[in-house]
């Protein structure tokens, strides 16, 4: 019974076991089953969306960026028209004046009043000034011109000339002279009303009042000055770069009713008509006037022009041109800077500008080797070669001549090289290419390239340089240059 309960629970055993493997070999059936299946399903991939409009822009964008990046690295080629022309050199000097100039005293002490137009020519013997020793004189001036206050028309026209020279000379910078102006118009009136009592000499005798007053008088002929200033007795030898500083002159003006002391200077005159003008000039002036006798000279104040004898100074550290005249000094009577303009001789011509100017280097070949051939029958020269054989032969070389001087072509470098040789057409003689010079010019570019003009430079300052016009090799008016010549070699195309 045992054995059999035994060979039982056996059997139950093997039957698990073999129900395990059962189910584990399904299980993996069903597993090699599915993935069978899997792989025979395809994937669903989704769509890539291109943007089309972004795709343009940013080929934009890089081509433009492209664009600028280009245009920033390389050199710009800025055209330029010639035209004709003279060159703008500054001939405006502020100069001192210097006259004869005497400085009358007065003989008394008291106030003065004066009675002559400063300005204007007085003979020997004629009253300048009153001088009243108690101050009431300017009382009996002042009560009779109360009673009729008008002025004649040449009386108005002074003070019109006295303002209208004040407003054209005018410069915000020297506001200074402003007080001067005034000064000069507050005389002025005074003056003219001073005039008007004068005419009436009478009423100071029948005022018993002839005792306080005294009378100045011209001790000498001349033209009146009712100024100092310190320069009355300096010559052209004794001028100094601080004489010539027109910010640090002083002037002493006379009014009437001033209160003087005996011996005080009351006014001056100007006895002579000759004059000078004396300005600071550089050593370049003075070297372009050093063979001129005389200069023309437009005085700026009134446009007035006038000749001047020219000498040259050298004094002080400085060089000046003193400049004589024999006329025109009343005019400028009252004035010691003057500013004047000389008028030299300008010379005209084609005006370019400094930076197209460039230097170049040429062969030179004898003028007599320069002949025509070729298909085109072109200038050029004949030069001695070698074929590959090594036989000797010649060949037609095409060339423009830049310049002719002194019996030699000036030839394009990249045509030749050193030891070259030419051939003479009409004697067969051989020139060998070693000589060179240079060429000051500037590119032409009406043809669109770079081309090489020779230039004879006639002036030039520090922007731009005058030269001839319609010279052979040279520019002519409305032609096209480079504006910057460094900018560009011979024969580079031009891309506006």
């Amino acid at each position: 019974m045992e054995k059999k309960r035994k060979k039982k629970h056996h059997r139950k055993e093997n039957n698990k076991n073999t129900n395990r493997r059962t189910s584990k070999n399904a299980v993996r059936n069903q597993q090699r089953d599915e993935e069978e299946q899997n792989s025979n399903v395809v994937k669903y991939r989704t769509p890539v969306n291109i943007n089309l409009g972004l795709v343009v822009f940013v080929v934009l964008f890089i081509y433009l960026v492209g664009i600028v990046v280009s245009y920033f690295r390389n050199e710009h080629i800025t055209p330029y028209e010639v035209t004709t022309g003279s060159l703008a050199v500054n001939n405006t000097y502020n100069g001192v004046a210097l006259r004869k100039e005497v400085p009358v005293p007065a003989a008394y002490a008291g106030y003065i009043n004066y009675y002559a137009r400063e300005g204007e020519k007085v003979s020997n013997g004629s009253m300048i000034y009153t001088i009243d020793s108690t101050g009431k004189l300017n009382d009996m001036i002042t009560e009779t011109s109360t009673d009729d206050n008008s002025l004649s028309d040449d009386d108005l026209l002074e003070i019109k000339n006295t303002i209208s020279t004040f407003a054209n000379d005018f410069n915000p910078r020297d506001f200074a002279h402003t007080y001067d102006f005034k000064y000069d118009v507050e005389g002025t009136v005074l003056k003219l009303e001073n005039y008007k009592v004068l005419s009436g000499i009478d009423i100071i005798n029948s005022a018993n009042y002839s005792d306080a007053v005294s009378f100045g008088y011209a001790p000498t002929a001349g033209v009146l000055v009712y100024s100092i200033d310190g320069y009355e007795e300096l010559s052209p030898t004794d001028l100094t770069p601080e004489l010539m500083d027109r910010d640090s002159y002083v002037r002493s003006q006379f009014h009437s009713d001033d209160l003087i002391g005996e011996g005080d200077n009351a006014f001056k005159l100007i006895t002579e008509e000759n004059w000078s003008i004396v300005i600071e000039i550089d050593e370049d002036r003075a070297e372009e006037l050093a063979d001129e006798s005389y200069v023309e000279v437009r005085f700026l104040k009134n446009n007035y022009k006038s000749w001047g004898k020219t000498t040259i100074l050298r004094q002080n550290g400085a060089v000046y041109l003193q400049l004589d005249f024999n006329n025109s000094m009343i005019t400028f009577a009252t004035d010691r800077f003057i500013e004047i303009e000389l008028l030299l001789n300008t010379q005209e011509g084609l005006k370019i500008p400094n930076s197209a100017i460039v230097e170049r280097a040429f062969y030179l070949v004898p003028e007599s080797y320069y002949t025509e051939g070729g298909a085109q029958g072109n200038p050029g020269f004949v030069r001695e070669c070698y074929l590959e054989d090594g036989t000797k032969s010649t060949e037609f070389i095409d060339a423009d001549a830049y310049s002719l001087v002194d019996g030699y072509y000036y030839i394009d470098e990249g045509l030749f090289n050193v030891g070259d040789k030419v051939i003479e057409p009409e004697t067969g003689n051989q020139y060998t290419i070693s000589k060179q010079d240079t060429l000051i010019g500037v590119f032409n570019i009406n043809k669109g390239y770079a081309d090489f003009k020779e230039i004879t430079i006639l002036n030039q300052n520090e922007e731009y340089a005058i030269v001839k016009s319609n010279t052979e090799f040279g520019l002519n008016v409305y032609d096209h240059i480079v504006l910057k010549g460094d900018s560009v070699a011979d024969a580079d195309f031009i891309y506006e």
